[in-house]
Order: C-alpha cells, then sequence, then structure tokens
C-alpha cells in the first residue's frame, strides 16, 4: 500500500473502531457499573388509612427507601399516616422522583468521575497552552484526538459526558419531574469551558466528537486532501435544522412517553459495547462510516450539548478570529476548514456562524497568520477586501 490510499486509509479506520470496542470490553469490565436505566413506574397501592409502614409493604418498598422517600427520622416515623405527605398523586410523583434519584446516585463511580474531570481539566489546559503559542501539524493533531480517545472514552468509559449532561438531564426531568444535581453541576463546567474557549471540550475532550475526528482526518493527507472518495461540507441551515428538531422529538419522548429514543442507539456506548444492542451498533456503525466524509456527524446533526454549546458559543471569551490588516484574502483557511464556520467567519456574509471546534486546521494553513484563536474581537470585514487583493499573491506557499 502507499503512504497514503484507499485501501489504507480502510485498514487504519477498521483497526481503529476495534481497537476502541476491544479495549473498551476490557475497561469497561475492570471498572464494573451498571447501566444507568430509571427505574420502571409500576403501579403504586395507596389507600385511604395506610401507615407509610403498610405502604412500604403493599409496594415492596424497604424501610431505608421509605427513610430516603419521606425523610425519616425514626422507626417510630413508620406509623405516620401516609396522607400526611399529600394526595395520592403527590405522592406518586414524590416517590417516583425520590426513587429516580437515588437510583442516579447508585449507578455513579464518584471516584472515576472526579478522576476524568481532574484529568480532563489537566489535559484541556496543556493543550490549550501548548497550541495557542504554535501551529498544530496533521500529526499532532491526530495524536491529541487518539490520546483524547483512549482516555476520556477507552479508558474513562462513556459517562459523563457532555453529550449526557444534557440529554439525561431532559429525560430524567420530563420522566419524573427529579434534578439530580450532580449532573446539572456538570453540565454548567462544561458549558463555562465553552464560554472561555469556544467549544475546546467538544473540540479535545468529548470522548465521542473526538473519535469522530479522529475518523475524518484518517481519510486526509498530510495537505487536508481527501484520500478516498469526497469530503462533503454539510449547509448549516440543514444540519442546524435537522439537530433542532431532533432536539425537539427527543424532549416530547421524554415529556409525554417518558422514553429515551437516544438511548437505543447512543454512539457513546462504543465505549460502553456491551450495552450496545443490534440497533445501536448499526446507528453508530452508519456514524463512523459518515464521519470518513463528513465532519462529526452526531455534533452537527444530533448532538443536544452540541446545539446549546453553539448558543453559548456566541459569547465565547476566546475564539477564532482574523486580521484583516494582514489577510491576504486567499481563503485558504475556508478551504481547509473541515466544515463551513471558517467561510462564514473570513466573509462575514452569513448572520449565522456555524460551530467551531477550534480544530486550528484554519489557523494552520494562514500564510500569514492572520488567523488567532484568542480574546481579540472579531473585526468588521473592510468594503472590497475580497475584491480589491491581487490574485497574484494568493500563491504565496505555506
Amino acid at each position: 500500500m502507499s503512504k497514503s490510499s484507499p485501501a489504507k486509509t480502510v485498514v487504519l479506520f477498521l483497526s481503529l473502531i476495534a481497537l476502541v470496542v476491544i479495549l473498551s470490553m476490557i475497561s469497561g469490565r475492570l471498572w464494573g457499573g451498571k447501566p444507568e436505566t430509571l427505574p420502571e413506574h409500576s403501579e403504586l397501592t395507596i389507600e385511604k388509612g395506610m401507615t407509610l409502614k403498610d405502604f412500604g409493604s403493599a409496594n415492596g418498598l424497604p424501610n431505608s427507601a421509605l427513610k430516603v422517600i419521606f425523610g425519616l427520622q425514626s422507626k417510630s416515623d413508620l406509623q405516620k399516616k401516609l396522607f400526611e405527605y399529600g394526595t395520592a398523586n403527590q405522592i406518586k410523583s414524590l416517590v417516583i422522583k425520590k426513587l429516580a434519584l437515588a437510583a442516579e446516585h447508585e449507578s455513579k463511580n464518584w471516584v472515576k468521575i472526579l478522576i476524568k474531570f481532574c484529568l480532563w481539566f489537566a489535559f484541556l489546559i496543556t493543550l490549550f497552552l501548548s497550541l495557542r503559542k504554535r501551529k498544530i501539524s496533521p500529526t499532532l493533531r491526530k495524536t491529541a484526538l487518539f490520546i483524547s480517545v483512549l482516555i476520556f472514552g477507552v479508558i474513562m468509559g462513556a459517562d459523563p459526558s457532555p453529550m449526557g449532561t444534557v440529554k439525561d438531564a431532559i429525560h430524567l426531568y420530563g420522566s419524573t419531574g427529579a434534578i439530580f444535581p450532580p449532573r446539572m453541576i456538570a453540565l454548567m463546567v462544561f458549558l463555562v469551558i465553552v464560554f472561555v474557549a469556544n467549544k475546546y471540550i467538544c473540540a479535545w475532550g468529548c470522548q465521542f466528537g473526538v473519535l469522530q475526528d479522529l475518523i475524518f482526518r484518517l481519510n486526509q493527507t498530510a495537505k487536508t486532501k481527501t484520500i478516498m472518495g469526497r469530503q462533503v461540507k454539510i449547509p448549516f441551515i440543514l444540519s442546524n435544522s435537522i439537530r433542532l428538531i431532533f432536539l425537539g422529538v427527543f424532549t416530547i419522548g421524554a415529556f409525554v412517553w417518558s422514553f429515551d429514543i437516544i438511548g437505543p442507539f447512543d454512539p457513546f456506548k462504543i465505549y460502553k459495547p456491551a450495552f450496545l444492542g443490534m440497533t445501536g451498533v448499526i446507528f453508530v456503525g452508519i456514524l463512523l462510516i459518515m464521519s470518513l466524509f463528513i465532519y462529526r456527524p452526531w455534533c452537527h446533526f444530533f448532538c443536544p450539548f452540541g446545539l446549546v454549546g453553539w448558543l453559548v458559543e456566541k459569547v465565547s471569551l476566546i475564539r477564532i478570529s482574523v486580521d484583516y490588516e494582514t489577510c491576504i484574502a486567499c481563503q485558504k483557511c475556508a478551504t481547509a476548514c473541515p466544515s463551513t464556520v471558517m467561510g462564514a467567519i473570513l466573509r462575514q456574509d452569513k448572520k449565522t456562524i456555524p460551530d467551531c471546534f477550534a480544530c486550528y486546521a484554519c489557523r494552520e494553513i494562514c500564510p500569514t497568520e492572520s488567523i488567532r484563536f484568542s480574546t481579540r474581537k472579531r473585526t468588521i470585514l473592510p468594503p472590497g477586501h475580497f475584491d480589491e487583493k491581487k490574485q497574484s499573491k494568493t500563491d504565496i506557499q505555506i
């Protein structure tokens, strides 16, 4: 096989997926754990004159569960009348919420979660400080993405994830009316990262996002030329419309039917393959194949956090900007960008700026170093900037 060939790309792609699945199965067994599923809502037996003890016996709830649900202080509290805690509907709602929160708490490996967040901060800060000072080569980018896949996906597992904080929060509240505080804290942490440095958590820390990104780069040469087929840039109005509709359908499913429509094909379960059914295998397989030709298809078409993060991204402190004083209008940055975002930032001919994943492809290829990832504000495009530049200037070699 040649240095860059379709056959080599296919081999690398299949090898990467096999490595992720096999190592994730091993990692999952070492960590243990169970799928994060809400308890089923069985019909509760509620009768007048019931004590809390009677209620527990009739519904198979041990005293420990009754203590959590009703905040009991002593065994004598079990003799309290059930209807002291509200109407039948209020009691049912209380039981469902408390049991759901208890199940959420029980399903978490808090030590692993703490370690994962510490690793996230260490990795992202190190990468941020390093890449702000120099350009990133294709090899360095692939290495960083691969390390992120191994650490935050294979070793540390599918949960928590940026996407999960939004998805699970909506599903939990829609199904039970409960809010799980630790998840909301995690969501706020992720959004603060977006606010500070664009979608840096998505770009370099999201375990499924970086896997898609790495696969996309496998199908490129060192000069970002496509090796196999054709890599396409989906119009943002199309991808974001689908993402909005998908979030709407997901939310309706959670509130109306108490159903998590993402659950059966959650792509993050590639790092938890024992819980990925046939539907999930097919869907994830399609997504990964699409990733060879479309940049981050899950992020652009489906991801709930991607949508929320895109909104916060509008006020990010650090983001991509163009210095038009030195820009020669060669538009190589827009060509190198894996999506349509750099074209929108550069030419300012669209009111809506798509998601920017701070991959640095634009900055890497700019011959005059006019692209920056900094706190510098985006300036207004000078009138006639692209019309007045001489074509000869676009021949400058990188």
